[in-house]
């Protein structure tokens, strides 16, 4: 019943109850009108600076729980969902109160008929109904601080099931509780082992399912603290996770397996939360193919988002994206215990030159950096190693020294180097006793060394002592079983200590107040409509950014004149506000150098206009710049994150090769540099085939002043094209050649 707080269960949810005998579906919902947000500290253009952690230590932890549809009759799936929550609440030390219309009691606990009935005020309610919405209205006026739907049928089905999850989530917000769901399930209520110590792993998955490989690290000694089963993320969702689990103390590292995000700019705030606090977070992000898109939708009922955004948006925040679960549960184990590195260096120790070598170049490839050995750590390695051995890096021992005390002094003496901060051994198979001899010196080596320490042991069979106990029974060595996996989570510790330590919030410095360049912008905009090239010109000179000298003129005289006041050689292009790609059209000519060609040129240019029912503004008369490299930077609208900025190669080469870089306003100059060193075709900003190298300090501030335009524009500029801006040699700057602009 539409509003009802009276507290009493309706006939159709006594209905709903009896009938429930499968897992919860969801059936008919009530429209409702989303309320007001909070108000929070916003941007230039009204994005929200930062968000409200959620206390979530009551849902996780609660002191009493409410279990609304209830059953003990055996063979009901809600009779073993309540027998779980029920041993759930004991280990966390909560009282339990079934809820049921026509049951005394459930398990032997006094149920109560109805929400009203409650003996007290709960922090956790369990919805086992198949329809949550009236049941959440009923619950508006118990003050209960959470909710959990297990029920489907929602915005994974399509849109008439969106429609109910937006009316469910309207609900939710006028009652001031929190829902975690639909579509969830009690991932959030297993046990976790209580006898492990050591910073834990606080697991966050879209798919429960996907969440078992973390889960079970826990039988390897490897700690968790929460599980948060997100699902349709109605309401709370993951980036509210990630922001909670960044501020507590025993969390060491977050793993997610996201399908879709709800919102963009939220998932930005929490990873800077995360990354501001020093917590790494480690995704599985699915979507990186169209067919991976379509199935998330279908299983969530989210936007995917465009992934090359997501992928630049999570690099930019510090999120380490892998690909495998494998990958994700290693790579989070080792960040989550291991101690921030004392050096970038990686040194391979091995048996095997063989096995060493090709580690090496494993390595070297994923961009680790192995650095040679000095000629003094060498001398001090060949005490104990055959001199004909190579010890530079990798460090190949021969195999004999790790059967006795050699082997200790080895690991020891490569430890000690101070350009080493990761000893990674690989041991590609049991070769007892000597790597039974080896994995124990790693370990004791570990316990006494402040430096990481991995090991992967090959063996397919994983049943030996020295892997099952030696290895997996220390918290200090980090154990694989693949070369890919140890790579792929050492280059990610590495890489996430760096990114911390220099970490700075791009939010603290985002505009609050627009600039007078906005001021001067805002009144050459056309709300639906593309501008001109003169105009979408004009809108950068607004913004300080550099337009070659030009005229838009209407007549040939008019030309002729343009062209000395502009100096020749020239360029005449048509402008219009319906012009896009003008070269295609031949409605653009270069390198004219006399009155004779200008006249030619307008003349043809307003022709083939005419021709093509192209309506002009006038023609340009444009300063020819040739000397430089040509880039394109540009704004576009993604549907998660809003204004996202572009940088990549100019002209034609943009659309054959993509090679192009993508940021999430706000950044700073050092992401706006680093936009740069990922492209391919970064050498051409360096200089090549005798070229000089290219202003980059230029580009980067046209970047920077793109950025700072997106942001005050916000959804009022859906694009931005500026292609191509000349690059010019070192010290003369940048010229944006030709640019587009579309209003929203």
């Amino acid at each position: 019943m539409l509003g009802s707080t009276h507290g009493t269960l309706t006939t159709d949810f006594r209905a709903r109850v009896e009938a429930c005998g499968e897992t919860p579906r969801a059936a008919v919902h009530s429209s409702a009108a989303p309320s007001a947000d909070d108000a929070v500290p916003v941007d230039v253009s009204g994005r929200p600076l930062h968000t409200d952690v959620p206390d979530l230590d009551r849902f996780f932890r609660p002191e009493s729980v409410a279990v609304i549809g209830a059953s003990d009759t055996e063979g009901r799936p809600n009779s073993g969902i309540t027998r779980q929550l029920i041993a759930w609440a004991e280990r966390v030390g909560a009282r339990v109160h079934p809820v049921h219309p026509t049951r005394p009691t459930v398990f032997g606990l006094a149920c109560h008929a109805s929400v009203a009935d409650l003996p007290e005020q709960v922090d956790l309610a369990v919805l086992l109904v198949s329809d949550p919405l009236p049941v959440i209205e009923e619950l508006a006026d118990t003050k209960v601080k959470f909710a959990v739907a297990f029920a489907s049928g929602f915005a994974e089905t399509g849109g008439a099931g969106a429609a109910a999850q937006e009316r469910l989530a309207a609900a939710v917000r006028r009652s001031g509780l929190r829902l975690l769901g639909p579509n969830t399930n009690l991932n959030a209520f297993e046990e976790f082992r209580d006898d492990l110590d050591g910073p834990a792993i606080a697991l966050i998955t879209q798919s429960g399912h996907q969440g078992r490989p973390v889960y079970t690290l826990q039988e390897l000694g490897i700690r968790l603290s929460h599980w948060a089963p997100t699902g349709n993320e109605a309401d709370l969702e993951t980036s509210d996770f990630i922001s909670y689990f960044a501020e507590q103390p025993e969390v060491g590292a977050i793993a997610c397996y996201v399908e879709g995000l709800k919102d963009g700019r939220s998932f930005l705030l929490a990873a800077d939360r995360a990354a501001r606090n020093g917590v790494p977070v480690v995704a599985v992000k699915v979507g990186r193919t169209e067919t991976g898109a379509r199935t998330a939708a279908s299983h969530t009922g989210k936007l995917t988002g465009a992934d090359t955004v997501v992928d630049a948006a999570m690099r930019q925040f510090g999120v380490i994206r892998v690909d495998g679960l494998d990958e994700l549960q290693d790579t989070a184990a080792l960040l989550a215990r291991a101690r921030r590195p004392k050096a970038d260096g990686v040194v391979v120790y091995s048996i095997s030159g063989g096995t060493g070598a090709h580690f090496s170049d494993l390595a070297t490839e994923a961009g680790l950096t192995l650095p040679a050995l000095s000629q003094a750590k060498r001398d001090e390695l060949h005490q104990w190693i055959p001199p004909y051995l190579n010890v530079a890096n990798p460090v190949d021992n021969g195999g004999h020294p790790v059967g006795d005390w050699r082997g200790r002094k080895i690991i020891d003496a490569i430890l000690a180097d101070p350009s080493v901060g990761v000893l990674i051994c690989p041991i590609t198979g049991p070769f007892p006793p000597m790597s039974d001899r080896l994995a124990q010196d790693l370990v004791d080596a570990a316990e006494q060394s402040d430096k990481l320490i991995c090991v992967i042991w090959g063996s397919p069979v994983g049943t030996e002592d020295a892997y099952r106990t030696t290895l997996l029974g220390s918290s200090r060595v980090a154990t694989f079983r693949t070369f890919g996996n140890c790579i792929t989570a050492v280059r990610a510790y590495l890489g996430h200590h760096r990114f911390t330590a220099g970490y700075r919030s791009p939010f603290e410095d985002a505009p609050r107040t627009p600039s007078p360049s906005y001021r001067k912008a805002k009144a050459l905009m056309r709300p639906g409509q593309q501008l001109s090239e003169h105009a979408a010109k004009q809108l950068l000179r607004a913004y300080g950014i550099r337009v070659p000298r030009e005229q838009l003129v209407t007549s040939a005289a008019a030309a002729v004149r343009a062209a000395g006041l502009v100096g020749y050689p020239v360029v005449m292009k048509a402008s219009g506000p319906q012009l896009g790609h003008k070269t295609e059209l031949g409605l653009v000519k270069i390198g004219l150098t006399s009155a004779s060609q200008i006249r030619d040129a307008y003349r043809e240019l307003t022709d083939i206009a005419r021709y093509e029912n192209v309506p002009l503004d006038g023609i340009l008369v444009c300063q020819m710049v040739e000397r430089g490299v040509e880039m394109v930077v540009g704004v576009t609208q993604d549907d998660l994150f809003g204004p996202t900025v572009t940088v990549g190669l100019g002209g034609v080469l943009v659309e054959v090769l993509h090679d192009a870089a993508v940021r999430v306003p706000p950044f700073g100059e050092d992401q706006a540099r680093a936009m740069l060193t990922e492209l391919r075709g970064h050498a051409l900003l360096e200089g090549v085939r005798g070229a000089p190298p290219a202003d980059v300090d230029a580009l980067v501030e046209v970047i920077l002043r793109i950025q700072r335009m997106a942001l005050e524009f916000g959804d009022e500029l859906s694009e931005l094209d500026i292609n191509p801006l000349m690059v010019l040699p070192r010290g003369q700057g940048a010229v944006a050649l030709d640019a587009l602009a579309i209003c929203r």
